[in-house]
């Protein structure tokens, strides 16, 4: 049994394929998921686990250099804009449609119970050296 970090066998499984450059879409529980990447679905109940701890999670273990989440997030959840501002070392914020249309090339999926508006981001992975 692992000790600590990731203990979602399946999420810990999906997360040691991705390589370099590899996109991991975290989302809200109403973001459509797309048809074709692997989805670890996480969501309890509304707001359990939220965006953030799953965020938090993943950005422990994995080497992120950037991100993708919807412009409408600065308006519409101010509180996940600065989590994302604060977290990511290169953000891009494109509209919701285009991030809808992004998420379909990402290799993992990795829906929260979050149930406020716009808690999405598509994450590149990098690499460790």
């Amino acid at each position: 049994m692992k000790r600590s970090g990731i203990l979602n066998r399946h999420l810990a499984g999906a997360l040691a394929e991705l390589g370099h450059g590899d996109t991991v879409l975290v989302c809200d529980a109403g973001m459509p998921v797309p048809v074709g990447p692997r989805v670890v679905d996480l969501a309890f109940r509304a707001g359990v686990p939220s965006f953030a701890e799953v965020l938090d999670g993943l950005l422990d273990e994995l080497v992120v250099e950037g991100g993708t989440a919807a412009e409408e997030v600065r308006e519409a959840n101010a509180e996940t804009d600065r989590l994302l501002h604060d977290s990511l070392p290169s953000l891009a914020l494109v509209p919701h449609e285009e991030l809808k249309g992004l998420s379909a090339g990402a290799r993992l999926v990795v829906r929260t119970g979050e149930a406020r508006p716009y808690a999405n981001v598509l994450l590149r992975c990098g690499v460790f050296f």
